[in-house]
């Protein structure tokens, strides 16, 4: 016999949803064919079996969301032996374990004004969630035993927990030996449970601001139509809350002359992709321009921990993708030590397996910086939501023509706003907009045509 348990599929995740069941009990299934479809805080993914047998029981329900290293499924695989832990038959979790071009044309990654990983997720939107603990360890909290695992807590049932002000001693769990999940804490919240005593936070913390109760709606009338939120819609909402409600958002803006660029581009395009197989846009040449303006200015790329500032040694760049299931922010790994060719390349990459379901849970995590790209659908100036932890996120609006003053005249020329949204906690307005004067002059003054080995 054969335990097949909720996998761990990166180093934050502590938990995941089993979205469906591909097998029944009874069902003859082959070696690394899909058993069931989960859902974790980054992407949604299908678990392959890792041997040949028969279904003989599933433990876990669709829609459950349970602890990594749960066991969900038993198959009978010959042996007659069973591999279940003694007990409440689950394990403990592991300790260790985030464009279309501007004139609308060769889509890559495409934009999210309100960049988030279903992102972080469920990326993110996103965006991950981004706060998520760099461990993946439970915590033992002192509260009444209503189960041998009733007081085993993830830091993310602890977090939600914290964020609404709901204590946990009064919440009964449903997950295995009586562990509070996720879901406990939801259907608390939504039932109104009893608040936490808040402790005395030091005067330097900043109290996330609790999510009002949701207006009484009116009854839906004819015509109407009616649909439950998704969960990674509701992956994308919680962490754009999340978002507005912890950081000091502030915006600024520049106009860029890319005149030069567009004339590049239009010359280049298809030899381009004759040569290197993928689309040449507009994204590579910002992500240049922008992982040069974080090295001059590395606060732009740091993060709060705590009450520490964390400047990381390399950029790693989140891009916002828009697919079906609605927003995910894939991460280009070390993008500063690439040229456009190979960030062209990995824009495509990201972008292809983000809207076919493949990308891998640590590909939507560990974005430093994140850029979305809103142009290709006419957006002129837009103001997106920051993918925490990032201390911002660019947004690259429509190229379009329009006149400019040049040496005394008047000239048409091909411009673009680029804009970004920062967090006033980390960064002040001389940083800021130092960073994006960065950016336009990089973009006006550098010769992309030697970049491309053109």
């Amino acid at each position: 016999m054969t335990t097949i348990q909720m996998p761990q599929l990166g180093e934050t995740i502590i938990e995941g949803t089993i979205l469906k069941w591909l097998k029944q009990e009874g069902d003859q299934v082959a070696r690394d064919e899909p058993l069931f479809e989960i859902s974790t805080d980054k992407v949604d993914t299908e678990v392959p079996s890792p041997v040949a047998g028969t279904v003989k029981k599933i433990l876990v329900e669709e829609g459950a969301t349970v602890p990594v290293g749960t066991v969900v499924m038993e198959v009978d695989d010959g042996s007659g032996a069973s591999d279940a832990a003694a007990g409440d038959g689950a394990a403990e979790p592991s300790a260790a374990a985030e464009t279309e071009t501007s004139d609308g044309s060769d889509a890559e990654a495409t934009p999210a004004p309100d960049a988030t990983p279903a992102a972080e997720p469920t990326a993110p939107a996103a965006a991950t969630t981004a706060e998520a603990p760099a461990a993946a360890s439970s915590t033992v909290t002192a509260m009444p035993d209503r189960g041998p695992r009733s007081g085993i807590v993830s830091p993310l049932v602890r977090r939600l927990a914290a964020e609404h002000g709901l204590d946990l001693a009064t919440v009964a769990g449903s997950g295995s030996g009586g562990r509070i999940t996720k879901k406990d804490v939801e259907a608390a919240i939504a039932a109104g449970g009893a608040p936490a005593e808040a402790p005395a936070a030091p005067a330097a913390t900043v109290t996330p601001l609790r999510t009002p109760a949701p207006a009484v709606g009116t009854a839906p009338g004819q015509g109407d139509t009616v649909e439950p939120m998704s969960h990674i819609r509701k992956a994308i909402a919680e962490h754009m809350v999340g978002s507005i409600q912890t950081t000091a958002r502030a915006w600024t803006m520049v106009e860029v002359n890319v005149d030069h660029l567009v004339r590049l581009r239009t010359s280049a395009k298809e030899a381009f992709r004759e040569r290197h197989g993928v689309n040449l846009t507009y994204l590579p040449f910002v992500i240049r321009a922008t992982v040069d303006a974080l090295k001059a200015h590395p606060r732009v790329n740091a993060r709060i921990d705590g009450d520490t500032i964390v400047s990381p040694g390399s950029v790693h760049m989140g891009i916002a993708v828009s697919y079906d299931a609605g927003l995910i922010v894939p991460v280009i790994r070390d993008a500063d030590v690439m040229n456009t060719v190979g960030l062209a390349r990995a824009i495509a990459d990201l972008a292809g397996r983000a809207r076919a379901h493949q990308l891998r849970p640590d590909e939507v995590q560990g974005a430093t910086f994140t850029i979305t790209n809103p142009g290709p659908y006419g957006s002129v100036a837009s103001v997106p939501i920051i993918n925490m932890p990032n201390a911002g996120i660019l947004s690259l609006d429509a190229i379009v023509k329009r006149p400019v003053v040049i040496d005394d005249a008047i000239a048409i020329r091909s411009m673009v706003n680029i804009s970004m949204s920062w967090d006033h906690r980390i960064l002040d307005g001389e940083i800021a907009t130092r960073f994006l004067a960065r950016v336009r002059d990089d973009l006006e003054r550098w010769d992309f045509a030697e970049d491309l080995g053109l």
